[in-house]
C-alpha cells in the first residue's frame, strides 16, 4: 500500500477550497458599506453626511448638488476608506429641519430609512 492516498488528497483539496470560498464571500459582504437610503420624512432632503462614529466632525455632503424628495431612494456607498463599520447619519432638509442617528453599523444593513 503506498504511502501516499490519491483520493483523500482530492477530498481535502475539495474541503480546503470549500473553505476558503466561504470565507471570502463572508469577508467580500462586510466590506460592503453600500446603503440604501429612504426619505419618508414628507420633506426634500438638501445634505446627507455619514461619518465614522466618535470623529468629531461631520464629513462632506454625500448629496453634493443632488436632492432626496419625499418617498425616494438613494444608494450610497459609505466606505470612507477606514475600514469601520459603524458611522452616524445626519440629514438636513429644505425647511431646515435635521435628523441625526448615531450608531449605525452600515456593514450590517443595506437600507436605512429617514422617516417622521
Amino acid at each position: 500500500m503506498p504511502w501516499f492516498n490519491f483520493e483523500v488528497m482530492l477530498m481535502f483539496r475539495a474541503t480546503l477550497l470549500a473553505i476558503l470560498l466561504v470565507g471570502s464571500a463572508s469577508g467580500a459582504r462586510a466590506a460592503d458599506r453600500n446603503v440604501d437610503i429612504v426619505n419618508t420624512t414628507g420633506q426634500t432632503m438638501i445634505k446627507f453626511y455619514a461619518s465614522v462614529t466618535k470623529s468629531g466632525s461631520w464629513e462632506e455632503n454625500i448629496l453634493g448638488n443632488d436632492s432626496l424628495d419625499n418617498g425616494d431612494t438613494q444608494s450610497i456607498n459609505i466606505d470612507d476608506g477606514s475600514g469601520k463599520c459603524v458611522f452616524d447619519f445626519k440629514a438636513v432638509f429644505k425647511s431646515g429641519d435635521t435628523a441625526e442617528k448615531r450608531g449605525v453599523n452600515v456593514c450590517e444593513i443595506s437600507t436605512f430609512t429617514f422617516s417622521r
